[in-house]
């Protein structure tokens, strides 16, 4: 018999097992997968984005999903309490552009390691095995299935991932199970992923990476920009990906085909008249120059095919008969360059899953369900998801040591 059994070995799983174990409770951690820490080892690109060193107003600004659930949680677990935590495990952070906080390694297994560590040393017990089904009777948990075996227990915490990256586990186990005791799951779709786009000239630029480029991201039916940024972005077979694409997508709260248009300023340093004298400056460097070859001060080699088809000036036509509207075109055109949105890639391709166990069905400050007795919630298992920049890891530790300090206390207070 255990005070506490933790589904789910990921950043949430480790950080609410080792919170309640180091409060004296006896906690069983399962988890599906050999190792854990499998989704955590490959986030920020193996570097792990751990948390973002904001305010607390800039926190609550990132979380566009129910952020007002979070206060309590975030409020107990901040970001400089994390900082603080890793750093106390031995574990050196930086902080980098746009406050992104790394390990000083830039090793994701950093992270992990340091967690499976918190989690031994302070006597959880780890078991590989796959939760098939929470127990519950009279209105509370007694504790899980894994195949033919029951594992007994006071508390449950469901701490189970998304939808997302399902290679490392994450295929929506939490959700069956939340959904099987009652709760509501509100509808998933993915997050922090690639966008397909309409146009075919995407597959023809194919591996191009763009630095230091302005998106808009305009939502056709109210006329209204939901995103605007600038940094980098990646074109691909699909349509387009990279930081900038990422955090776009979780601005698209309603996903229909051809709703949503991307403007891409290839040029955000220059307004308009600037650009134009900068074009204007080069093609008198080549007076007698075909216009097909004339752009490769401005774009990279990929780009300028399809600019040039874009452009509607023909491509066999010398610059210094380019006419002064022609040019105007072409400065709209880069900056404004127009792609229209398909769909969002498959949810497998995700870096969050948006959707999840209702929020008001959980108690914001214990994440203790409030249909059945003994079960908790923490990470990206909960209708709560935020944009890129380590917010969603911060997420997943701010509810974990919640839930694990509850499952602590409550086990000294019991419900009457």
């Amino acid at each position: 018999m255990f005070d506490c059994i933790v589904i789910g070995g990921g950043a949430a799983g480790m950080m609410a097992a080792g919170t309640a174990a180091s409060q004296g409770r006896q906690v069983l951690l399962l988890e599906r997968n050999d190792r854990l820490g499998k989704k955590l080892s490959i986030t920020g690109k193996g570097r792990c984005n751990v948390t973002n060193a904001c305010t607390d107003e800039e926190f609550f600004e990132n979380i566009p999903v129910n952020s007002r659930f979070l206060y309590s949680a975030y409020s107990r677990f901040n970001c400089y309490d994390c900082m603080d935590f890793f750093e106390g495990l031995g574990v050196p952070l930086k902080t980098e552009r746009g406050n992104r906080v790394f390990p000083v390694s830039d090793k994701a297994g950093d992270i992990t390691a340091a967690l499976e560590g918190f989690c031994k040393d302070n006597g959880v017990r780890i078991i590989n095995e796959r939760v098939t089904e929470v127990l519950a009777e009279n209105g509370a948990v007694t504790g899980v299935r894994c195949g033919e075996t029951v594992y007994n227990a006071s508390s449950v915490l469901i701490a189970t991932g998304g939808k997302s990256y399902p290679g490392t586990g994450s295929d929506g186990d939490g959700y069956r199970f939340a959904e099987a005791l009652g709760h509501t799951i509100v509808p998933l779709k993915p997050s922090l992923v690639p966008l397909e786009t309409e146009e075919e000239c995407c597959q023809e630029m194919m591996g191009l990476s763009l630095k230091n480029v302005g998106i808009s991201v305009r939502d056709t039916k109210s006329g209204k920009v939901i995103y605007k940024d600038q940094g980098e972005m990646l074109f691909t077979h699909f349509g387009v990906s990279g930081p900038m694409i990422l955090s776009a997508s979780s601005h698209i709260r309603e996903m229909e085909r051809r709703r949503y248009k991307i403007e891409i300023d290839m040029k955000p340093a220059l307004d308009d008249a600037a650009l134009d004298k900068r074009i204007l400056r080069d093609f008198s460097d080549i007076p007698n120059r075909l216009f097909s070859n004339s752009l490769s001060k401005l774009l990279p080699s990929k780009m300028i095919p399809v600019v040039v088809e874009l452009s509607g000036i023909a491509a066999d036509k010398q610059v210094n008969s380019v006419t002064k509207q022609e040019r105007a075109e072409l400065v709209r055109l880069l900056k404004a360059f127009p792609l229209t949105i398909k769909r969002f890639r498959p949810i497998s391709e995700a870096i969050i899953t948006s959707g999840g166990v209702k929020v008001s069905e959980v108690s914001p400050k214990t994440m203790e369900s409030k249909l059945v007795r003994g079960l908790f919630f923490a990470g990206e298992v909960l209708d709560v998801d935020a944009y890129t920049g380590g917010f969603n890891l911060q997420i997943a530790f701010s509810t974990a040591v919640t839930a694990g300090e509850a499952v602590a206390s409550t086990l000294i207070y019991p419900h009457p």
